[in-house]
């Protein structure tokens, strides 16, 4: 059985290698259209048979099932929306804001809630985000902070229904099989975007074989492991710690990359966040 502490590092290293590779693709490749193919040819048949063997299909679990699967299909193409107006750098530490949010509905629907510390720390972490998005504006960023918005109000609700499914399941790869039923969802509504804004059915631009190979192993087993994790911890916590990916792809991008606009104000959103995390974890 993989530890919460485990699947969290493999997630977050996964975040990194994912966010470094789809931050220097073009635009006009769909990076996310690609990854989430790459994901459903390689990882969805495996998980299909896994979920479909699990003896866990009573209504309440479908009935999450179908609310994760929405808010994933909404979430991705928000993303997409959203990096069609600014980049990367600047739309993701937004949409990764969702920890205050996740923290709100659990302790909505269940009563309860961090300690004052962990408040402290979430919230801090938040700020830290904050500062990085802030440190990358583009040219579009007032059309991309609504759609970024969307994307970031999905994440919660899906990290929530995804809370409540994974006791259900009876282990990894039926996580995975639950995965790829949200992604499936999110990969037609992308599809169907594609075909509308370009008139094609795929992309007008192909990515590397391996860089697509790389985005569907990232993407679909760094999202299992989050949903693991959220066996042994609280899903606000979760993602927040998994936003450790954030900070480790920006100290890539200024020291490994060589990308040193707002240096400053990047390592500060860095070391913010990285001061939640900690006070998280106390």
């Amino acid at each position: 059985m993989i530890s919460a502490t485990a699947a969290l590092a493999a997630s977050v290293l996964m975040h990194v290698l994912w966010n470094l590779i789809a931050r220097h693709q073009p635009g006009a490749a769909w990076p996310l259209w690609w990854a989430l193919l790459a994901h459903l040819v390689m990882l969805a048949p495996w998980g299909f048979y896994a979920l479909w063997q699990a003896d866990a299909w009573s209504p309440e679990f479908l009935g999450l099932m179908a609310i994760s699967a929405s808010a994933n299909a909404l979430y991705f193409f928000g993303l997409w929306k959203s990096y069609k107006h600014a980049p990367v750098a600047m739309v993701y530490p937004l949409v990764r804001s969702s920890p205050v949010l996740i923290a709100l509905w659990w302790l909505i629907l269940t009563g309860d809630s961090p300690s004052l510390t962990g408040w402290l720390g979430i919230l801090v972490s938040v700020a830290g985000l904050m500062i990085l998005a802030g440190s990358q504006p583009g040219q579009g960023e007032r059309a991309a902070i609504p759609w970024a918005l969307l994307a970031m109000l999905c994440t919660s609700v899906y990290s929530i229904s995804d809370k409540l499914a994974t006791g259900q399941l009876p282990g990894f790869a039926a996580i995975i099989g639950f995965v790829s039923v949200g992604y499936s969802a999110a990969f037609l509504v992308l599809t169907l975007a594609l075909r509308r804004q370009t008139g094609r059915w795929t992309p007008p631009q192909r990515l590397p074989i391996p860089i697509i190979v790389i985005g569907g192993l990232c993407v679909g087993l760094a999202y299992a492991l989050v949903i693991h994790a959220m066996r042994f911890l609280p899903s606000a916590e979760v993602v927040a710690y998994s936003n450790t990916g954030i900070v480790l792809a920006t100290l890539a991008s200024i020291y490994w990359f060589g990308e040193k606009s707002n240096t400053g104000r990047r390592l500060i959103g860095s070391a913010v966040i990285c001061t939640g995390l900690l006070l998280l974890a106390l």
